[in-house]
């Protein structure tokens, strides 16, 4: 009981164990907010990839993809790992080039041109969720246009097939072979535009922005991609039927959906596919599915995914990040470490007599180390308690901070443009406070090590002749 009577005394007494103190709970909230919002901005991402794209994908390696996807997808289904399915639709993926007009200039923009079989790729997850109109409003999985867009491409429709794309080569001589036009008196098919791809933030003056669109529902643009055989240019032109916005960049700015039978018949690349994408019941058997399915399909041929092995290079590189940026802020409570240390020092040097008195008194080596070891549990267990609690209230009020230094600074901490995000994710994960808050503990242990062993090893006559 002495030993914690005399931790307890020298902590409410010495104002330098108040600097040690208020050192570990910096150092532990910093731990804590920084692990927070990293791990939201992680969860977030990985929510945002895992939404839009398969559980697990089969793609054919080969540029012209795989024939017939209905008996491939009928293989999977009478596989052993056929009952962990519960959708499959087939998609062709192939570049392309995006071309339209604003405001009387020509903008071409390369993009990835996906067909898909609108419903059963909403039912596998990551596409209609993220459809909308340009109201922003959601519209359901389909190609089909709107009222108000059928309207627009009555009122503004060309009265001629549109020319090539700039600068591309047709053949010698040779216009585009006319079954690669839709004519007018053809029925447009719709596509579905990225959103980044239709929109741009035009600034204001009081500093706010205002979205603008450059290709509404009901403007036709002109698509060229490769034949499905050989890499001769195939062109159509679409009517834009609504948007993608999954706000993430690398999709929403390079992604633009058709319907899955119209790319096979541009393409020529009817009865072909070139991926299978998965949704699985139980995603936690995906490791299963996919060994089953590398033994069904030729390595050779086929590519068996899933939506983590895509992802794997920018799943590791935010971890790899969170990892050194906890190293580097865990040297604030290596601070505070030392700080004890000279603390603790300064206290033997000090009290040497008073160590004497409680060796002669009785105390053991193991009790004189009892107590400067307490003592420096009881600093880092103090520091950790205020932290974990200054952290959490941090955290927890994230935005609200954020939104009160940018009136203040007059310019925004969170920029909401670049992220896509609305608020500050933040994810407080158990594990990681607890994890904290034992690191910060067992360094402020460690650090009184050495004066403890110093005033445990005193000889009680040398110490109380000590002037």
């Amino acid at each position: 009981m002495y030993k914690l009577l005399l931790g307890w005394r020298y902590l409410k007494t010495r104002y330098l164990a108040l600097v040690c103190v208020i050192s570990v709970m910096l150092g532990v909230a910093t731990l804590i907010v920084v692990n927070g919002v990293m791990a939201g901005f992680q969860t977030k991402l990985r929510d945002r990839l895992h939404g839009v794209l398969a559980d697990i994908t089969v793609e054919g390696l080969e540029f012209e993809g795989f024939h017939n996807p209905e008996a491939q997808m009928a293989r999977i289904a009478a596989s052993p790992v056929g009952k962990y399915v519960a959708v499959m639709s087939p998609t062709i993926e192939s570049p392309a080039m995006l071309q339209y007009q604003f405001r009387g200039a020509t903008i071409t923009k390369m993009v990835k041109l996906i067909g898909v079989d609108a419903q059963s790729r909403a039912a596998i997850g990551g596409f209609s969720e993220y459809l909308q109109d340009n109201d922003g409003k959601p519209r359901p999985a389909s190609f089909e246009l709107s009222d108000a867009a059928k309207f627009r491409l009555d009122a503004f429709r060309a009265p001629t097939p549109p020319a090539p794309l700039e600068g591309l080569p047709t053949g010698p001589g040779e216009p585009p072979a006319p079954d690669n036009w839709i004519h007018e008196e053809k029925k447009i098919t719709g596509a579905i535009l990225g959103h980044g791809l239709a929109h741009f933030r035009q600034p204001k003056p009081d500093g706010s922005s205002v979205e603008v669109y450059t290709a509404e529902p009901g403007d036709i643009v002109t698509i060229v991609c490769p034949g499905g055989g050989k890499l001769t240019p195939e062109f159509d032109r679409f009517a834009v039927a609504g948007y993608f916005r999954s706000e993430m960049s690398e999709y929403d700015c390079g992604l633009v959906f058709v319907p899955f039978d119209h790319l096979q018949r541009l393409r020529g690349m009817q009865d072909r596919a070139t991926a299978i994408q998965i949704k699985l019941t139980d995603y936690s058997k995906a490791r299963l599915v996919v060994a089953e399915l590398k033994n069904i399909f030729s390595p050779h041929l086929y590519a068996v995914q899933t939506w983590e092995d895509k992802q794997g290079p920018v799943l590791a590189a935010i971890e790899i990040e969170r990892g050194i940026l906890n190293v580097l802020l865990f040297l604030i409570v290596g601070v505070a470490g030392f700080g004890i240390l000279a603390v603790f020092s300064m206290i033997v040097v000090e009290k040497t007599r008073d160590i004497g008195i409680l060796k002669a008194l009785g105390a053991s080596n193991a009790g004189v180390l009892g107590i400067f070891l307490g003592y420096g549990l009881l600093l880092g267990t103090v520091g950790d308690v205020l932290g974990t609690g200054l952290g959490l209230t941090i955290t927890s009020y994230l935005n609200e901070i954020e939104a009160f230094l940018s009136s203040l600074s007059g310019q925004h901490v969170f920029n909401r443009q670049v992220y896509n995000f609305a608020t500050i994710p933040v994810d407080i994960r158990v594990s990681n406070v607890v994890w904290v808050n034992i690191g910060a503990i067992a360094v402020a242990a460690a650090f009184s090590l050495i004066p403890a062993f110093k005033a445990a090893r005193m000889q009680p006559v040398r110490a109380l002749r000590f002037e």
